[in-house]
């Protein structure tokens, strides 16, 4: 399986989300992973249960991926998974804990303990969530991903339920001494994806 890589560098939120669900639309054959870096912007899911904004000039979007409210900003690494469940055997929960499990292995490769949790999607450190999860399906493909936090403003969650979690904190790289950047973080990070990919498709495609 071979997963093809477009980095888009920093990019309006709707544009990005305009550009998958055109991508989408064409049914293409290659499985792809999307490289970005967001504006400061709310995004709100589809669950809008209980659902507050914000008070403060941040914008704020609804998109239709899974979950509830979160923040993207500068400093946060987004990788979008545009893949085809179908051909390549999937589960929503397995695409789910392959970025899952790769963000804990980036983790792990630093001495740094992460875990999941099977009812909230993400991944977490000392009980602070440093990678959110969101995702839709349509017409076997999946779009949005992942939200890595590298080192960014952190404020911008604290006006908010993260996740439509109350008291839920959140971390990232720079607080946990791990000297990598946004670049040098998407670069180690894509082969562990990959790898990850690769397994599951070598062990259950025949």
């Amino acid at each position: 399986m071979t997963l093809k890589i477009k980095y888009l560098g920093l990019t309006e939120y709707q544009e990005s989300w305009d550009a998958m669900k055109n991508h989408i639309e064409k049914q293409p054959y290659t499985d792809e992973l999307w490289v970005t870096e967001h504006p400061s912007i709310y995004t709100t899911g589809l669950n809008k249960k209980d659902h507050v904004l914000p008070n403060n000039d941040i914008p704020h979007l609804f998109v239709d991926r899974g979950g509830k409210i979160t923040y993207h900003g500068p400093g946060q690494l987004i990788i979008y998974a545009l893949i085809n469940l179908k051909k390549n055997n999937l589960t929503i929960r397995q695409l789910i804990s392959i970025l899952e499990e790769s963000v804990i292995s980036f983790l792990s490769n630093h001495k740094i303990d992460a875990s999941s949790k099977k009812d909230a999607p993400g991944v977490y450190v000392n009980k602070k969530k440093i990678a959110s999860i969101g995702l839709r399906i349509k017409k076997d493909y999946t779009y949005h991903g992942l939200s890595f936090n590298i080192n960014m403003n952190l404020k911008p969650f604290l006006e908010i339920n993260p996740c439509g979690f109350n008291d839920l904190k959140m971390a990232q790289l720079a607080d946990l001494n791990i000297k990598s950047d946004l670049k040098e973080t998407t670069k180690l990070i894509l082969p562990i994806i990959q790898k990850k990919f690769k397994q599951h498709y070598e062990e259950h495609i025949k």
